[in-house]
C-alpha cells in the first residue's frame, strides 16, 4: 500500500540508483531512460560535477528570500543565461518550473501592455493541439482535451489556431507553402480575435507532448515573427522541453535565427537534479515593467534559489565542457535514421520526425490516409509497456486533440553513444513486433 498517489492506480517498481543513461529498480533491473523522464534529464543521471555543486552550494546557504538577499550562484546563472539567449535578452526570472516559466510569461507580457497604456490587449493565441502547463492560467492557453475538459469552467477562454501538422495534408503545397500557409492561419485569428486585444502569441518552436516533436517547415517561424510586428503582438517561445541543448542548440529558436520577445524554459535547466526554469525577456520589456507603479506583480517562493542556481549553472557547465550539443546533433541523426529504418519495417508506423534527440514516431492505421489507430485498441500505452517490460521507457501522448493519434517520445540522455542507441533502437524493434503481434491478434 502507498499513501502517495499521482495520475493513476497504475504502480511501478521502486526506483534504487541512476548513473548516466540508466536506471536501476530496486530488484537490480536495468532500464534506458529513453525519455530522459519527462524530458528532463537532460545531461544524464549522477553526474559529480553537478553533485558536487550542489553540495558546495548547500554548505554556504540553502536558502535566501529574494526580497531579503541577492546570491551569488543566481547572479552568476543569470548572466550566463543572458549571454546564451538571443540579443537583448538580458533579463532572466527564476522559477521551479515550466508550468511557472509559461505563466511569468503572461503575465509579464500583460502587465507590459499595462504599463503602455494598452489595457485592452489581454488575449493570448496559442496553437491547437498544445500543451503549455498546468496551473490553471497555463492551462487555458493548452489545447489537449483530456487535460482541460475537466477544467473548462474556470479556465479564460483563449484563442487558438492550428499547429503546423502538415504530415498530415494531403494537398499539392511544397513544404516552403504549407509553413507559410499555417503563419497565415495566425494572422487571419489576430484579425479575427481584433488586433487591439491580442497581446501575445505562445508557441513551442518544436513540438512537445502533444504533438510529439513536431517541426514547422522552415518559412513558418519566420513569417510568424514577421505577423506579431505587423500588428505589436509579443511573441512568446514555450521552450520548457526544447531549451537547454535537446535539440542540438542551446536554444531551438537559434535553429532559424528567431529572437521571441519573451522565453519560457524549464525542464533539461534543472536536468532532474533540482526543479528549476526561467523566463528571459528583451530588456525593454522589463523596463517598462519595472518602472511603472508597483513593479512586476509576481513572485515565487523559491525563485532564484541558491542550490537550484548552483545546480543550473552547473548543469549548462556540463554541457558546454563536455560538447553535449554536437553528440545531440550526430546522436540524433542517428537515432532518426534508425526510427525511419523502423518506418520503412513497419507499416503502422506513419511518422517520424523531430530535431537533436527531441524525436518522435506516431502509430497509423492507414498510412496513405494518416487514419489513426483505434483509440480502444491501446497502442497509446502498450507499446509503452512492451518496451518497459523489455528495459527502455519511452513517452506516449495522443496528437489528435488527446484522444487518438498515438505517438511516442524517443528523447535519451544528451551523453548518449553510439551504442546505447543501437540498444535504445533494438529494444524498440522488439517492442514494436510485440506490438504488431497483438494488431495481428486483434484483426
Amino acid at each position: 500500500m502507498s499513501h502517495l498517489f499521482y495520475q493513476t492506480r497504475d504502480r511501478r517498481p521502486l526506483l534504487d540508483r541512476a548513473e548516466g543513461i540508466y536506471i536501476w529498480d530496486v530488484n537490480g533491473k536495468r532500464y534506458i531512460d529513453g525519455s530522459s523522464g519527462a524530458m528532463v534529464s537532460n545531461i544524464g543521471h549522477s553526474n559529480p560535477t553537478v553533485l558536487a555543486a550542489m553540495r558546495a552550494q548547500m554548505d554556504k546557504s540553502t536558502f535566501g528570500y529574494r526580497l531579503h538577499f541577492e546570491n551569488e550562484a543566481a547572479e552568476l546563472l543569470a548572466a550566463r543565461v543572458a549571454e546564451l539567449s538571443p540579443e537583448g535578452h538580458n533579463k532572466v526570472f527564476f522559477v521551479s518550473g515550466g508550468s511557472e516559466a509559461v505563466e511569468s510569461a503572461v503575465k509579464l507580457a500583460r502587465q507590459y501592455a499595462w504599463a503602455r497604456g494598452e489595457d485592452k490587449r489581454w488575449k493570448v493565441i496559442a496553437r491547437s493541439p498544445s500543451y503549455h502547463g498546468a496551473t490553471l492560467g497555463a492551462l487555458s492557453l493548452t489545447s489537449y482535451a483530456p487535460l482541460t475538459a475537466p477544467f473548462e469552467p474556470m479556465l479564460a477562454k483563449m484563442p487558438h489556431v492550428p499547429a503546423p501538422r502538415c504530415y498530415l495534408d494531403r494537398d499539392n503545397l511544397d513544404d516552403n507553402a504549407r509553413g507559410l500557409k499555417y503563419a497565415e492561419m495566425l494572422r487571419d485569428e489576430i484579425i479575427e480575435s481584433g488586433p487591439e486585444s491580442v497581446l501575445a502569441f505562445i508557441m513551442e518552436p518544436i513540438g512537445g507532448a502533444s504533438t510529439g516533436a513536431l517541426v514547422a517547415p522552415d518559412s513558418y517561424y519566420a513569417r510568424v515573427r514577421e505577423i506579431c510586428d505587423e500588428f505589436g503582438v509579443l511573441l512568446i517561445y514555450d521552450e520548457v522541453m526544447t531549451g537547454v541543448g535537446r535539440t542540438g542548440k542551446f536554444l531551438a529558436c537559434e535553429h532559424w535565427d528567431i529572437n521571441p520577445d519573451i522565453i519560457a524554459t524549464a525542464k533539461g535547466f534543472g536536468a532532474g537534479y533540482i526543479p528549476l526554469g526561467a523566463m528571459t525577456a528583451r530588456q525593454e520589456i522589463v523596463d517598462v515593467v519595472l518602472d511603472a507603479g508597483g513593479g512586476f506583480q509576481h513572485g515565487f517562493t523559491y525563485a532564484g534559489n541558491p542550490i537550484a542556481c548552483a545546480t543550473g549553472l552547473a548543469v549548462i557547465s556540463q554541457i558546454y565542457d563536455q560538447d553535449m550539443m554536437s553528440n545531440t546533433t550526430a546522436r540524433g541523426a542517428e537515432l532518426m535514421t534508425g526510427l525511419r529504418h523502423l518506418m520503412d519495417k513497419y507499416e503502422f508506423i506513419g511518422d517520424v520526425r523531430g530535431k537533436g534527440l527531441l524525436t518522435a514516431f506516431e502509430l497509423v492505421k492507414d498510412r496513405a490516409t494518416m487514419e489513426p489507430l483505434a483509440p480502444e485498441f491501446g497502442a497509446f500505452s502498450k507499446l509503452v509497456e512492451h518496451a518497459y517490460e523489455r528495459g527502455l521507457i519511452i513517452y506516449s501522448r495522443r496528437s489528435r486533440g488527446g484522444y487518438s493519434g498515438d505517438h511516442f517520445l524517443v528523447c535519451p540522455p544528451m551523453i548518449i553513444d553510439s551504442a546505447q542507441v543501437g540498444d535504445t533502437l533494438s529494444i524498440l524493434d522488439d517492442s514494436l513486433s510485440a506490438l504488431a503481434t497483438d494488431m495481428r491478434g486483434q484483426a
